[in-house]
């Protein structure tokens, strides 16, 4: 099975805590309160590539990445990619 598939079938079962959305607004200076939506936008976009180590999906898109757990959904960071 695709994992990327997968992740995107899944999008709808995406959601944090609340340390989680204090912990991507801060790394990705985001000003929205609605961090799950920002993210399954940037999954959904045609430039994310999306790949799974372990538990962890690592999606890199537009100079971020997030990371999701595989089996929860939940979103447990996202920063900033170092260059």
């Amino acid at each position: 099975m695709n994992p990327e598939n997968e992740l995107l079938r899944n999008l709808d079962k995406l959601h944090t805590t609340e340390l989680g959305v204090v912990r991507i607004k801060k790394n990705l200076s985001l000003e929205t309160n609605d961090v799950v939506n920002w993210c399954k936008t940037k999954i959904e976009s045609s430039s994310a590539v999306i790949n799974r180590k372990g538990k962890n999906w690592y999606i890199s898109v537009d100079n971020c990445i997030i990371t999701v757990n595989a089996y929860s959904y939940t979103i447990i960071t996202a920063h900033k990619e170092k260059k």
